[in-house]
């Protein structure tokens, strides 16, 4: 059974930049799924309500 995420980048400022929608199996999968977004920034992973984790991403963020 699959589960409904998002994963918000957020800017330097701490502001969101841009959210993506997904559904995943498990937690694990989608804070893996939602690593490659890590290339642009952090990564706020989300599933309702609830805060998955926090992936830090590189700086500066590729384009």
């Amino acid at each position: 059974m699959t589960q409904q995420y998002r994963a918000y980048l957020v800017g330097e400022d701490g502001v969101f930049r841009s959210a993506e929608a997904f559904e995943a199996p498990s937690d694990t999968t989608a804070l893996a799924y939602a690593q490659r977004l890590a290339r642009r920034g952090d990564v706020e992973v989300w599933q309702l309500g609830r805060k998955i984790g926090l992936l830090k991403g590189t700086w500066p963020p590729e384009a």
